[in-house]
């Protein structure tokens, strides 16, 4: 079982502050070490503070590659996009911000596929992926459903491939794409950033009950040696 250390915080602000500070050493130390520096980022309403410090930051954003750790099959600039907020805050800044999906694939399993043809061209392992958790246990797009097992048990060397969530959740009721389980797993540090108290208590439950859990994010750190750093607020 990998190492979690809990991080917690009096409110998002100050959550937001702390996980930018992180996320820019990073990427900092990849920078140094290699001269060049890929990370994943998760979509979603709660990073987005995080997103936002992170700009300030006085890094040589043109040698940082980011990505979304899933994405909704949208076309660019509609709001469900991740890639689309992400990119909004880092494009200004000169990172190149690297999109997972396309609205030409024919189906979502083809999105996968070219996806993850895209993926093997950037350097590999990710020096960080930094997840979000849904109430109902999800990570990145690893959810319940018939795509599940693939998401979890593909080959090792997938890196992300194309998933159909049920029941689709009403606020984005539609096909994604998402890193894999192996992808995320190999990544050089992963990162875990949640608010609110039920999230917490999902978390801790799949955390306990480890490979076995009906929650997608405790079979994810079921696989994960390395340890993980859980950033939460109230």
């Amino acid at each position: 079982m990998t190492e979690i250390e809990w991080w917690e915080y009096d409110d998002a602000a100050e959550m937001a502050d702390a996980v930018a500070g992180d996320v820019q050493f990073i990427i900092e130390s990849a920078l140094d070490a290699r001269g060049a520096a890929v990370i994943a980022l998760p979509g979603g309403k709660t990073p987005l503070p995080v997103y936002e410090r992170l700009a300030t930051a006085k890094l040589d954003w043109k040698r940082v590659t980011i990505l979304p750790t899933d994405d909704r099959l949208v076309p660019m600039g509609d709001p469900l996009s991740n890639i689309t907020a992400i990119g909004k805050v880092f494009v200004p800044k000169g990172a190149r911000v690297f999109p997972i999906t396309s609205d030409k694939a024919e189906d979502y399993k083809a999105a996968g596929r070219a996806a993850d043809a895209r993926l093997q061209d950037l350097h590999w392992p990710l020096d960080l992926c930094l997840l979000g958790v849904g109430g109902d246990g999800h990570t990145a797009s690893i959810f319940p459903g018939a795509d599940l097992d693939e998401a979890l048990n593909g080959p090792k060397e997938r890196r992300a491939l194309g998933v159909m969530p049920d029941p689709l959740p009403p606020e984005a009721p539609v096909a994604r794409v998402t890193l894999s389980r192996a992808a995320i797993a190999s990544a050089r540090a992963l990162m875990i950033a949640v608010s609110g108290q039920a999230k917490r208590d999902v978390i801790e439950a799949a955390i306990e009950e480890g490979a076995g859990s009906p929650y997608p994010i405790g079979r994810v750190l079921a696989e994960v040696e390395l340890p993980v750093d859980i950033h939460w607020s109230a």
